[in-house]
């Protein structure tokens, strides 16, 4: 059974699990999550910022909808 689990394609899963176990002992390592959610508060606020305004001649946007 062991034999298996390091010959079979675990191998690379186990291996990647023990290097980020050292890794988060040992070293620094940045909340992944928090950088995610400023990433898109940002990009959010960009979108809101550089919005395209609403046009406000109704009688073209009727006429796209003919």
């Amino acid at each position: 059974m062991f034999l298996i689990i390091f010959k079979g394609a675990f191998f690379p899963f186990f291996v990647g699990t023990a290097f980020g176990i050292y890794v988060a002992q040992n070293y620094k390592v940045p909340n992944v999550k928090a950088v995610v959610d400023s990433g898109i508060a940002m990009a959010k606020k960009y979108e809101e910022t550089y919005r395209k305004k609403p046009s406000t001649n109704k009688k073209k946007v009727e006429e796209d909808f003919e």
